[in-house]
């Protein structure tokens, strides 16, 4: 990397972390939704809960991992509505034209996003006491939601680089995005799905997100006893999968604008 491309890329993660914090309206509903979503489900749903995710586990510790991940879905994604907004302002033609590469473009964007996802995460994570998730494996946890922020970010970006209106990017993530979070493991056990779902669920690249922020968490102890993807398998196609979304990322944003 030379001077070119870190300075364009630092201060454009630094655009999107200022644009972040003036507006209020991005962090209540990256974080307070999933909160909500953590404790109403949470509550009502967890008298009822049973799976073979460990003999003591209740529903409210099931899905908070699960809670996480809609965290760092929510604001990865997000974070990338304003590359429309740039186009119709006009200054992402003013990025392109500028003489620095145009990964530095994609890597400035989705580092700004990976980093607000991961701060998220984290805040959200410091309630993992609450429900007997101690937190002992701080860097294991850090390094894989952060990867995996960093994966869906790049697919937020490859989603809304060809579009031309918000409407129509909360549509793809409302037809798409959503069931791809609810079928990865993260509100229910593909053990108790029947197997058309398990099928689906196994074809979804985030199902072995949503399993590797578990190993990170629990450890191999609890996390062998769960039923889900085994460690090496889930790290290796969620470093496949983001690897592959910032290539298309990178491509896209290569071609004539």
């Amino acid at each position: 990397m030379n001077g070119s491309f870190l300075l364009a890329a630092s201060a454009l993660w630094r655009r999107e972390m200022v644009r972040f914090i003036r507006q209020r309206s991005r962090i209540i509903g990256a974080f307070a939704s999933p909160l909500i979503f953590w404790l109403l489900l949470g509550f009502g749903v967890g008298k009822s809960f049973t799976s073979s995710q460990g003999p003591s586990m209740g529903y409210q510790e099931y899905f908070f991992p699960g809670t996480v991940l809609m965290i760092l879905l929510f604001t990865s994604i997000f974070s990338t509505i304003s590359i429309i907004e740039d186009r119709k302002e006009g200054f992402l033609q003013a990025v392109l034209v500028a003489p620095v590469p145009r990964a530095a473009l994609v890597f400035g964007k989705l580092l700004g996003g990976t980093s607000l996802a991961l701060m998220q995460g984290v805040l959200f994570m410091l309630m993992a006491p609450l429900v007997g998730i101690p937190i002992t494996r701080v860097p294991e946890t850090l390094v894989m939601l952060a990867l995996v922020a960093f994966g869906l970010t790049a697919l937020g970006y490859v989603i809304a680089w060809k579009m031309d209106s918000t409407q129509g990017f909360h549509a793809i993530m409302n037809l798409f995005l959503i069931p791809m979070w609810l079928l990865c493991g993260a509100v229910f056990p593909a053990s108790g799905a029947p197997s058309w779902l398990r099928w689906v669920m196994e074809v979804n690249p985030l199902t072995y997100g949503m399993s590797a922020v578990r190993w990170s968490i629990y450890g191999s102890a609890v996390a062998s006893t769960m039923g889900i993807p085994g460690f090496a398998v889930s790290v290796g196609i969620t470093v496949a999968f983001a690897a592959v979304v910032f290539g298309a990322a990178i491509s896209m944003t290569r071609r004539p604008a």
